[in-house]
């Protein structure tokens, strides 16, 4: 049997298929999200290669997976009626736990946080900001169509979980806070 190539030339002008095999521009903001939650999920692969603690390591996996939920839920025109897994209440409420449980452990914030410092500290900061831009993306297509209900709630704490997960880091790599102090007008 010939292995398939990878390859296939159908997006050579500029359309690419959905899952449910209707074709539309590249530039459709529904791939664009789609295409921002790749992006995610890839920096968060970035985070997992550094030495941290196990719990950490699995639940950016498990991260990583529900982001692949997400990203076919997003490549699938909603008229289509491919049966795919969904995104469940559950999936946001982990989220909830784990911010919980490292903010539980961190000092009491009471300014923004200058980001950087370290390098892991500050790809979790870009990982944060990609998660948003995401969401942002994902928002504009809630505009046009019709998106999971779940998905925007989860990208809107994922993006909360990384900032926690940044102070986290800072904490176990003894990385000083650089607190921003709004400079009063004289």
């Amino acid at each position: 049997m010939k292995k398939k190539k990878i390859y296939t030339k159908k997006g050579d002008d500029g359309t690419t298929h959905l899952f449910s095999g209707s074709r539309i521009s590249k530039n459709h903001v529904r791939v664009k999200s789609y295409g921002k939650i790749d992006e995610l999920n890839s920096w968060i692969g970035l985070i997992r290669t550094f030495k941290i603690d196990r719990e950490t390591l699995n639940f950016l996996l498990k991260i990583q997976e529900d982001l692949f939920i997400i990203g076919a839920e997003l490549s699938n025109d909603l008229s289509s009626n491919n049966h795919i897994v969904k995104l469940k209440k559950q999936n946001v409420e982990e989220i909830e736990a784990q911010i919980d449980k490292i903010d539980s452990k961190l000092p009491e914030l009471k300014n923004f946080i200058i980001p950087g410092g370290n390098i892991l500290v500050s790809y979790t900061h870009i990982t944060r900001c990609v998660c948003r831009r995401a969401e942002q993306m994902i928002s504009e297509l809630s505009l046009k169509e019709s998106v999971h209900e779940l998905i925007i709630p989860y990208m809107n704490r994922l993006s909360d979980y990384f900032f926690i997960l940044s102070r986290k880091f800072s904490i176990d790599f003894d990385v000083e806070e650089i607190k921003w102090i709004s400079q009063k007008k004289q």
